[in-house]
């Protein structure tokens, strides 16, 4: 029959286009995965990303994830499509708006961060208290901008020191002197001297807590990423002079 010579004919004419265009679009995928390789070699410098330092490592890997499960929340389906399309968008995120580098030159002790947290519940409670009793005495309370130094070297601890005087009653960070680590605290009452030298003492307090939380000497390693506070590596925290002798500077009262 005509047509049955015909079939095998037609047959390898169809297998052999099939077999071109196959070749065809795998040299086309190839061709652009191997564009892909080199502009990511060329442009996107992993090292760079991540950093050269096992904690900046963490501190970006940490991101990354934080960054997928905040993806994943939104969605509120844990799934492998949307574990890696958050992996994919965090990534995205870091890349084309990376934040600055956070600099991590310390270790975290978690018993002692345990500590500061007690203690800072200790503080609220009994400033709480004490503030309440301002309000109610007959006398009003003087209130004065007192000077403190804290020999805290990173700016990540000094922002959470910050945020702990903060948030105990009756004191308020009005300023801080990054390059001499001075603080300019508003302090609700120091009508005697008994009031500054507790002020002085919970300060030395805060810097104790804080100095063995995050930046024990021995454990201590400048990060590169530190910035404005770089020639303050070398400062060895000063002893802090008895809370009773330490003499009050204050700026202005109110």
């Amino acid at each position: 029959m005509p047509g049955s010579r015909r079939d095998p004919y037609q047959r390898g004419r169809l297998r052999s286009r099939l077999h071109y265009a196959w070749r065809v679009n795998f040299m086309r995928l190839a061709w652009g995965l191997t564009r892909a390789v080199v502009w990511g070699k060329t442009h996107i410098h992993l090292g760079r990303f991540l950093g050269s330092d096992n904690r900046e490592i963490a501190v970006r890997l940490g991101t990354l994830v934080w960054l997928a499960a905040v993806w994943v929340l939104l969605w509120g389906t844990l799934t492998w499509g949307n574990v890696l399309a958050g992996l994919g968008v965090g990534l995205l995120i870091t890349l084309l708006l990376p934040l600055p580098r956070v600099p991590v030159e310390g270790r975290v002790h978690p018993l002692v961060v345990l500590d500061l947290l007690g203690r800072l519940i200790v503080d609220f409670f009994i400033s709480s208290a004490q503030v309440a009793w301002l309000t109610v005495r007959p006398r009003p309370p003087m209130g004065a901008v007192l000077r403190t130094r804290l020999a805290i070297r990173s700016d990540m601890v000094l922002t959470l020191a910050v945020d702990y005087i903060n948030l105990v009653p009756g004191t308020m960070v009005l300023e801080i002197d990054h390059r001499r680590r001075l603080l300019y605290v508003h302090v609700i009452d120091v009508s005697s001297d008994r009031s500054v030298a507790k002020f002085y003492k919970q300060m030395a307090t805060v810097e104790r807590l804080f100095t063995r939380a995050f930046e024990r000497e021995s454990e201590w390693r400048p990060s590169p990423y530190h910035g404005v506070d770089d020639d303050f590596h070398a400062v060895i925290p000063a002893e802090r002079m008895a809370a009773s002798e330490r003499p009050a500077e204050i700026r202005e009262g109110s």
